[in-house]
């Protein structure tokens, strides 16, 4: 197994666990980041580590192991480093990634990729779909797993890959090169959007332009230099880093070029990755179910191909849309469990939640804080597109209790949110 090398390291270290990596695939999804251990430690017995590898150039040979659908013995393919290139990782960063010729299928995912003198290169972890490709697959480089496992060492946890937190475009147009100041020796990208949650927000700007990352330029089209003779996104020197490093920007603003020394942390996502193993939150009343959405809420209600399934509203927030604040979160009405007291919107489901009693809804929490302290008459929930939402309060309250017991439902609130 390619991951028994990482943990012979982490063993020689002082851990005892076996680690695996992001993966991804157009239209399965696999699991997140994980240090995973066996209780039983002869588990660990004649097991023989594979030694990794250093990062292969292109037409390199690779061969891929693994158990894939179509039968229960191993599988090996071959083939030839076609690409190297950073890749959006699912719910990640842009990292390093390898494309690949060789047959990678279904049950590929998490093994191993050699070279031709036998060392890990990389692991397997998605393929494209396409009608239009043939063969095309791709590998997470040891650079990535490395990087994975030393933060770990560094932190005593998985932090993840840092980000500068900003959306940027090319800026290969002349026109738009001049029309923004720049000389013609001057090459960078355009800042569309700085996320508010991140440490750039409080140095870089909309419209500014990024020259150069911790002094390597970056080239209008985006990208750096990498090897002899080849280039790569600008965002590969940024998933070097670790989360709470520095870097040294450069920028143009107003025909001025300044330098910001920027923390780098990962980005808080307004529709999040994950729960981090918590079970989800919720909260009811009056039969109104009431929930965060995340990434997981989205597979529960729309399946595996949520990306393609779940309503434009939701896929334009998980793609583009940046978290304002820290606890920003978005609430909605999962379901309505029909009783006397919701007539008339029992058919309302997944609806976002915008305000309660004229005030805006920033989280669950705040929203369970606002109706458990209200002592008006009558519940104003203000909805998505207008829509209104009006229960009488003590109705609504006593009337809670009953549905529960109806649904055997033990609390109206999640544990998380009693607090």
């Amino acid at each position: 197994m390619a991951a028994d090398a990482a943990v012979q390291l982490l063993q020689q270290r002082g851990y005892h666990r076996r680690p695996s990596c992001p993966h991804q695939r157009p239209q399965r999804r696999a699991p997140y980041p994980a240090l995973l251990t066996v209780s039983d430690d002869e588990f660990w017995e004649g097991v023989s580590p594979v030694e990794f590898g250093t990062l292969p150039a292109l037409q390199d040979a690779v061969t891929v192991v693994g158990y894939p659908i179509g039968g229960d013995t191993i599988s090996v393919t071959s083939g030839v480093v076609s690409r190297i290139q950073t890749l959006q990782y699912f719910l990640t960063s842009e990292l390093l990634g390898l494309q690949i010729d060789a047959a990678i299928n279904y049950g590929n995912s998490g093994g191993p990729a050699f070279n031709d003198r036998g060392k890990c290169v990389g692991i397997a972890f998605q393929k494209d779909t396409s009608d239009d490709t043939d063969n095309i697959g791709y590998v997470i480089p040891t650079p990535v797993i490395t990087h994975f496992i030393k933060d770990y060492e560094k932190s005593g946890a998985y932090t993840g890959f840092p980000e500068l937190g900003i959306k940027w475009q090319k800026m290969e147009n002349p026109d738009l090169r001049k029309a923004m100041g720049m000389k013609p020796y001057q090459k960078g990208v355009y800042v569309k959007r700085v996320e508010p949650t991140t440490p750039a927000s409080g140095c870089l700007q909309p419209s500014d332009i990024i020259l150069s990352f911790d002094g390597v330029d970056i080239g209008n089209d985006g990208t750096v230099p990498f090897r002899h003779g080849e280039r790569i996104g600008f965002s590969y020197l940024v998933s070097k880093k670790y989360t709470g490093d520095k870097a040294l920007v450069k920028v143009m603003r107003d025909s001025e070029v300044h330098e910001f020394e920027i923390t780098l942390a990962t980005t808080k996502k307004l529709i999040p990755g994950h729960l981090k193993g918590m079970p989800p939150s919720y909260y009811i009343v009056a039969g109104f179910v009431f929930a965060a959405v995340s990434v997981p809420y989205l597979r529960s209600e729309y399946g595996k191909n949520y990306e393609y399934d779940a309503p434009a509203k939701f896929l334009a927030k998980h793609f583009h849309a940046m978290a304002e604040s820290p606890d920003e979160q978005i609430v909605v009405i999962s379901q309505v469990l029909a009783a006397d007291i919701n007539i008339g919107y029992e058919d309302i489901s997944n609806s976002q939640v915008v305000s309660f009693d004229g005030q805006p809804v920033k989280n669950l929490k705040n929203l369970v804080t606002m109706v458990e302290n209200c002592n008006n008459k009558f519940f104003k929930f203000g909805l998505e597109f207008g829509q209104i939402v009006i229960l009488e309060t003590k109705s609504s309250k006593a009337a809670t209790q009953d549905i529960l017991a109806a649904h055997c439902i033990p609390s109206s609130v999640s544990d998380d949110l009693k607090a």
